[in-house]
């Protein structure tokens, strides 16, 4: 199998050295960036209602800590919010979509270098064909056209061509699938933002009016 395999590499000639290179960049990025991902996602649901829980009984340090103990652009978006606690709907959306605002290059780093390897690959490949031709040419005007030689170009010519494709078509795939979890976890993002903002936002006027409650309480004659 290995010698086959160091056939089929030497057979395509030096551009397929370039191949292997932009391909293992390539999977290299892939491999990164899906962990990474990966450990963005949480349970979203189950983060919120503990958030929920420890705002609602007053213990906003440890709500603070969840957050910073908490891997993923979700729980730094709601620490942003928690941060400003108690200031005006304004603000808090504001620091919400500040915080969003940052998280969104963070995702999308380096997927777009994987589409560009998608790109560069085939046109790699049809280069490596298009020297093939060319050394095929030449050498069969050298030598009166020799079959064998012209069997090894040929040979050549389609291995680079079909290694570009195949490596343009797994960086398509990879490149998909990774923006598609880049648009789930900005789904996730916008939706705890939401609640997040409604939540404080309710909470704070329930303060508020249980606070008056209070005050009128105190100023009623006995």
């Amino acid at each position: 199998m290995e010698t086959l395999q160091t056939t089929f590499i030497i057979q395509g000639g030096p551009i397929m050295y370039s191949l292997l290179f932009v391909s293992a960049i390539g999977f290299i990025l892939f491999i990164e960036r899906a962990l990474y991902l990966h450990k963005g996602q949480i349970g979203t649901e189950d983060f919120l209602n503990g958030i929920r829980n420890l705002v609602t009984k007053k213990r906003h340090i440890e709500a603070l800590t969840l957050c910073e103990e908490t891997p993923g652009p979700l729980a730094r978006v709601v620490k942003s919010a928690l941060l400003h606690f108690g200031e005006s709907r304004v603000s808090i959306a504001s620091a919400i979509e500040s915080a969003a605002i940052v998280e969104l290059p963070r995702l999308e780093r380096r997927i777009g270098t994987i589409a560009a390897i998608a790109r560069i690959a085939p046109l790699l490949g049809f280069l490596g064909t298009l020297i093939a031709v060319l050394q095929a040419l030449y050498i069969l005007e050298a030598v009166n056209a020799d079959s064998a030689l012209f069997s090894q170009f040929l040979a050549e010519a389609l291995i680079t061509s079909a290694t570009g494709l195949a490596i343009a078509i797994m960086g398509t795939l990879g490149h998909h699938f990774l923006f598609g979890r880049v648009r789930a976890i900005i789904h996730d993002i916008e939706w705890v933002g939401h609640e997040i903002l409604e939540f404080l936002t309710s909470h704070e006027i329930a303060l508020k009016a249980n606070l008056s409650e209070e005050d009128a309480a105190e100023v009623e004659p006995r």
